[in-house]
């Protein structure tokens, strides 16, 4: 039974190590492997039909016969013989030529195993693009986190302008009150931001395959370069998806096996040439109740060639032979299913990346807009200016910008995971479908 791996939580984790751990822990690479292999066994059980089969077997026993006899040789009108016997033998079976049946089933088994090595490498594609996901859900937790932090000194910052006011005689108890109404709301979001960071944590760990536990730190690549733009269009996009995507390989692989089950059905009309012998070294000792026989201990043998053909079987091959036809046409029909599903995606990731991009810079626009909002709004309420409600109209402004460009900077990064992983190419040497830039300063 396999281990539960353990989280360092002294350690902080990169995306890399992360899906490193994963492939060797999670269940379902392990269960896809393990079924890869199962299928390389079945081609080697196929090709041992082109082999013969060879058994050894030794046989002693003791054998009490009654031979009749005629009376005028022997009064009684039989005679009775015991016969011990010792005869070590081997024996073989041979199929000289069945008409491509043996081929059928051989190639059909090679199409399984490639359609189950095809299955595993999207097993870990999956494994790796689910930690991908909790990985940049983290990621948006912990700026969240971070965010709320930050709106709430902005929030204490605007209830000692309040206060400070007040004091001097140009605010109201209303307007310090509403101000520490902003500052008990923004605690508030503080804290629920604080459990979701805390539950990505244990859903991170899950993903990985580890045991389940809020100890894990990652990476929070803060100077990592944004993707940029798309190196590729939307039909290289496509025909990448369509080349390269395991499932589809995998589905390809079916309909190989399903060729083959048909020749397998029509073999079985056809006739099978076999070759089947034995050879013995045989030892008996017999012993009348009258009279006497010779012993002897010689090579036996026997070699036999024949024709097996099977001439009627109550349907069952013109059955079997309509099921294998229905299942060729059942995996076309998945595969052209499977091919719209994938044109589907990529097209989904497309869409979706571009607009994480235009998101992300406008997000960038809007901070800074927000920021200088705040500030200016800030400085003309301690003038008197601008009342207090204006200044708390551009805190929340603020507030939203901050949590806007959290979740535009780490959907950037996932939308960029997605086009890979929608096209095949996640975890493979492929040129990626997204350049990246990097940013200029840090993130505000």
């Amino acid at each position: 039974m396999a281990t539960v791996a353990q989280l360092d939580a002294a350690h902080t984790y990169t995306l890399t190590e992360l899906i490193d751990l994963a492939e060797q822990n999670n269940p379902r690479t392990r269960i896809a492997w393990e079924r890869a292999r199962q299928r390389a066994n079945e081609l080697g059980i196929a090709k041992s039909a082109y082999l013969p089969v060879i058994v050894f077997q030794a046989i002693g026993g003791d054998q009490r016969t009654i031979s009749p006899f005629p009376k005028a040789l022997e009064p009684r009108g039989y005679n009775m013989v015991e016969i011990p016997i010792v005869q070590p033998e081997l024996e073989l079976q041979y199929l000289l030529y069945d008409f491509g049946t043996r081929e059928a089933r051989v190639d059909g088994a090679l199409a399984e195993k490639i359609a189950s090595g095809a299955n595993f490498v999207q097993a870990n594609q999956e494994v790796a693009f689910r930690v991908a996901t909790a990985y940049y859900r983290l990621l948006t937790a912990q700026e969240r986190l971070q965010a709320t932090r930050e709106t709430l000194k902005t929030g204490q910052t605007t209830q000692d302008a309040a206060e400070a006011q007040l004091a001097n005689g140009r605010s109201t108890v209303p307007d310090v009150l509403n101000a520490k109404a902003e500052t008990s709301q923004d605690v508030f979001d503080m804290e629920s931001a604080d459990g979701d960071e805390k539950i990505a944590r244990v859903q991170l760990a899950e993903a990985v395959g580890a045991e389940p536990s809020p100890n894990v730190n990652i990476d929070a690549m803060t100077n990592a370069p944004l993707p940029e733009q798309l190196t590729v269009s939307i039909e290289e996009l496509i025909d990448r998806a369509i080349k390269d995507r395991p499932d589809l390989a995998a589905q390809a692989a079916e309909i190989r096996a399903a060729d083959d089950r048909i020749r397998v059905a029509k073999g079985e009309y056809r006739p099978r040439i076999t070759l089947s012998g034995n050879g013995a070294q045989t030892s008996i000792w017999p012993s009348p109740d009258a009279g006497s026989l010779g012993q002897a201990s010689q090579p036996t043998w026997a070699a036999i060639l024949g024709i097996e053909w099977k001439v009627f079987d109550g349907g069952a091959r013109r059955n079997e032979l309509a099921a294998a036809q229905s299942k060729k046409r059942e995996a076309l029909d998945e595969l052209t299913e499977k091919r719209d599903q994938a044109t589907r995606e990529v097209w989904t990731a497309y869409i979706a990346f571009r607009t994480a991009l235009r998101k992300q810079q406008a997000a960038v626009a809007l901070l800074e807009a927000a920021n200088e909002s705040y500030g200016a709004s800030l400085e003309a309420y301690k003038y008197g200016v601008k009342n207090l409600i204006d200044v708390v109209t551009a805190e929340r402004q603020l507030a939203q910008a901050r949590l806007s460009g959290v979740s535009a900077r780490s959907q950037l990064f996932l939308e960029a995971v997605d086009l890979e992983f929608v096209t095949g190419n996640l975890l493979r040497s492929l040129p990626p479908a997204t350049k990246l830039h990097a940013p200029e300063g840090p993130a505000k």
